[in-house]
């Protein structure tokens, strides 16, 4: 079943979602930085007969609105509780990439009976960031390969040089084909770039330096997937979770920081095997 591209109209933005309506139960799929919402189309095709599975493009990211300021925790969380709402949703199963780990742990804390269960993909910052980190936040945009997608390119291919560099695009599959077009536009001045806005970097980055993801135990059933070549691979990164989520279990998986994308055969069954302890 292919999913159904919507759109709902905030009194603020327009939050656009990809929407597998063939199952019951409400997974919600969450993307990191500068992703959107396509990254997760094997998972949401792989699990689509058992769940009611939607996956929005966050807001700075994708089809949905950019708006020049406010991308904080409490506004996306606000977007996402707006579209469980919308769908008649009392709660949902999370799975949440990079950035969005660190949301969902602060969204577990703060509105528990929203959130079945949550599994973290490879999770990043989760403590609160020390300020005098943020003089640096320029040289860590340039640090950050993924963030090189942004572009300006001066044609499609160039960005699409780019992209083949880069590990989310690695093995450069038909589906790390579709996202990377999804994920790309054509600028007014004729350049190319990512549909993902600096704003929208620059306010995430902001949000994240300032805000702990733990201060209180969470009793919410959760699962650390750690993908081998991933950004968690010592002790010292996973131990606030296992601090902190009182009910966690962590599962390796092959592959990069994107193993949905890179590793999805391995990825997907994971997903589905501790989703399915949960329903």
């Amino acid at each position: 079943m292919m999913p159904v591209r919507q759109t709902l109209s905030k009194s603020d933005i327009q939050l656009s979602y990809l929407e597998w309506n063939q199952g019951q139960e409400p997974l919600l799929l969450l993307h990191g930085l500068g992703d959107h919402a396509l990254v997760w189309s094997s998972l949401g095709d792989y699990l689509a007969a058992d769940y009611h599975i939607v996956a929005p493009d966050m807001r700075g990211h994708g089809q949905s609105s950019k708006p020049e300021i406010d991308y904080s925790f409490e506004s996306a969380i606000a977007d996402l509780e707006t579209l469980m709402d919308h769908l008649g949703w009392t709660f949902a199963h999370i799975v949440s990439h990079s950035w969005t780990g660190k949301l969902a742990a602060i969204w577990a804390r703060q509105n528990p009976k929203r959130l079945r269960s949550i599994i973290l993909v490879d999770p990043i910052f989760i403590w609160k960031m020390p300020s005098l980190l943020r003089v640096t936040f320029p040289a860590l945009y340039r640090f950050l390969p993924f963030l090189k997608s942004m572009g300006p390119f001066t044609s499609h291919e160039e960005a699409e040089q780019q992209a083949r560099q880069l590990k989310q695009y690695e093995g450069w599959s038909s589906l790390q084909q579709q996202v990377f077009q999804a994920g790309i536009e054509q600028k007014p001045d004729g350049s190319w770039g990512s549909k993902f806005t600096i704003a929208a970097r620059d306010g995430i980055f902001e949000a994240v330096m300032e805000v702990p993801g733990f201060t209180i135990p969470i009793d919410t059933p959760a699962l650390f997937v750690q993908p081998k070549q991933g950004l968690n691979r010592q002790n010292w990164q996973i131990q606030p979770y296992k601090t902190y989520l009182k009910n966690l279990r962590i599962c390796q998986v092959p592959g990069n920081h994107w193993p949905f994308l890179t590793q999805p055969e391995a990825f997907n069954p994971t997903v589905a095997a501790f989703l399915a302890e949960h329903r």
